[in-house]
Parts: structure tokens; sequence; C-alpha cells
């Protein structure tokens, strides 16, 4: 993930945050102060500071330009870490939900903040490699165990039975991504227009059955979580806490899983543009995964091979949809984005052989 380039937070903006974080009861003894933190590609994520007592949060809020509301819901993300950080017994790993403002009068945006949690994020294939073998195998089976336990919550129980409709989800998502393809895949060489087409005709025949419905993260990987890594006096490597719910919905568990699954393929380190932590041959690959899953108690992977094949779809989609943009804005070749497109075949590639 880059790190983003956003206006700054002026002394207002953050006076009038600082008044939503009272409004909320929460204290707030001096000025704020607001650093943008490195990484996501479309909310932007801030670090509050209390320039007097210390104490920490996020705020999370939709980029300035180039907003799409529909793409940039906090406090829709908001309303979900509230539900599970208010869960009985917090089956998964949230921060705690601290205030929301839908008010765009204050900042010009909403915004939503939640508590600071102190935890080590692993995105680069650096930051991998800068762990244990042991620590690795840890943070792998806690990240599975968490995503088995966020598809084990019934939605109805944390008031959010109505976040949307449950079943119909994989031929929503083909209708949904195959209608993205028709308007970024113009540009694309004749073989991978070709690709596509028979991707996409191949899921409509062999669409996943849903056998189960549920709460989906919907970008679930090592880097959306914070890890609490274990030491001598603790040793056992924890998630402590799950982020970037802003994909979030109610849906089938195993496209959640198969989602995760094949951001572990190469070709995806093109799509971010630089070598990622989630896919280097250091962690268990595709089919590995789906077994430690369904170990941890996970929803039955029915249609496994068609969910992926789905997945891949949405990812070629996705780096189509950037190398897209980049060409529209007239980006230079050399650009981190310019590389996106050099994905889609891969990834096209990859779904058609698992529905042969």
């Amino acid at each position: 993930m880059s790190t983003l380039v956003d206006s700054p937070l002026s002394d207002a903006e953050l006076a009038a945050v600082a008044g939503v974080l009272r409004g909320a009861g929460t204290p707030v003894s001096g000025p704020l102060s607001a650093r943008l933190i490195a990484g996501g590609r479309s909310n932007l994520t801030y670090r509050l500071a209390d320039e007097v007592s210390g104490a920490a949060w996020v705020m999370r809020t939709p980029p300035r330009a180039g907003r799409t509301p529909s793409a940039h819901d906090v406090a829709r993300e908001w309303r979900i870490v509230s539900a599970l950080d208010g869960a009985p017994g917090r089956p998964v790993p949230v921060p705690s939900a601290v205030a929301v403002c839908e008010d765009e009068s204050l900042i010009g945006l909403p915004f939503a903040v939640c508590g600071f949690v102190e935890g080590v994020t692993v995105q680069s294939r650096a930051d991998l490699e800068a762990l244990d073998a042991s620590v690795r195998e840890a943070a792998v089976a806690a990240l599975v165990a968490t995503l088995a336990a966020l598809h084990a919550v019934e939605p109805a129980s944390v008031g959010l039975g109505d976040l949307g409709r449950p079943d119909g989800y994989a031929a929503r998502q083909l209708r949904r991504w195959g209608g993205q393809w028709d308007l970024v895949g113009a540009g694309a060489p004749d073989a991978v227009r070709a690709d596509a087409a028979r991707l996409v005709a191949a899921l409509g025949e062999a669409l996943p059955r849903q056998a189960a419905s549920g709460l989906v993260h919907g970008d679930y990987r090592i880097d959306n979580t914070l890890l609490r890594l274990g030491t001598v006096e603790a040793p056992a490597t924890q998630v402590a806490a799950v982020v970037d719910w802003e994909l979030s919905t109610l849906g089938d568990p195993v496209a959640d899983v198969a989602m995760m699954a094949v951001y572990r393929l190469p070709a995806f380190d093109l799509v971010m543009g630089e070598p990622t932590a989630w896919t280097s041959d250091l962690l268990p690959d595709v089919d590995a995964l789906a077994e430690a899953y369904e170990a941890a108690g996970g929803a039955r992977l029915v249609d496994w091979d068609a969910h992926l094949a789905l997945a891949c779809l949405k990812i070629a989609v996705i780096a189509a949809g950037i190398e897209h943009r980049h060409r529209a804005a007239g980006g230079h070749p050399d650009d981190v984005t310019a590389r996106a497109g050099q994905a889609v075949g891969p990834y096209l590639a990859e779904g058609l052989a698992r529905l042969t």
C-alpha cells in the first residue's frame, strides 16, 4: 500500500473534530494534531493525538477529490465496527468505536473516529521477512481463525441484519464486475478481452452456489489487520484488530475466503505496485489457506473453485480499472499504477483454469 497525499486538516477542522469527540463523551484535554497514516487506496486514515494528554485515536474520512459516496461510506464502516465492538464476547477484534459525524459542514467531509490500537502492520515483503518463521505461522493461524469467527457471527444478533441482502451474492457480484469490465476493459489487448468474455460466460454457466450467508469483510488479508506479535512473556501471536471494513456487507462467507486466497497470487503485486507481504511464498498457498480456514471451524467451502474464479474476475477488473484511470489521467508509463494492467491477464487465466 502506498502513502496517500491529501490536504492537511486545519486547526479549525481539528477543533471541530475535538468537539465531536467531546460530544460523544470522550475527554479531549488540549488541541489535536493529525498525521496521515500510510496505507489504503480509498478512505483516508489519520492518527489523531491529544497534545496535552497524549491520548490517540484513528479517524477515517473520504478523499477530498474524486469522491464516490457509495465507495467511501465511513458512517457505514463505523456502524459495522461499532456493532462488532459491542458484540457479546467480542468474537472479532476491532478498534473501539468512538464517534461518527455525517454533518459535512464541520470539515467538509463526513468522518468516523475509533480508538487507536497498538499493533504491527505487515504490509511489505520486507515486513514479513523480518518475522521469525514460527511467528509467521502463528500469524496465519490467527488470521484464518479470526475470519472463521467473523463468519460465525449472526448479523441480526449484533444489529446488522439489515446491512445488505444476504442471498444471491454470487449473481450480484458477477453482474457488477462483468458490467464494470465493460467500462474499463475496452483498452485491453484482444486476447485479454477474449479471456474476460470467456470467464464471464463460464461463470454464468457455473455460478457458485451459496450454502450459507453472513457478515463478510470483503477485503481480508494480513495488511488489513493489526497483529500483536508473540513475545517470550506472551508467545501467542494474535490479531489485535481487523480494520478497513468499507467493503463489508452481508453475503457468502466462501466468497470472502476466496478473495483472501486469490490475493495470494503473485500478480497482486502488480496491482499494489510493490512486493507485498501477502503474496510471499513464505505463506501458505491458496489451497492450504482453504484447508486452514475449514480446520478453524469456518464455513464449508462449497463450489470452491468457482468462487476462486469469481474472485479472480473481480481482481482482474480492479486492476483494469486502475490502468484505465491511469490512462484517462494522462499518467506517465513508468508510474506504479501503469503496471496494474499487467495483472489482468494472469488473473483471468487463473480464473479460467479453476473452471476447467
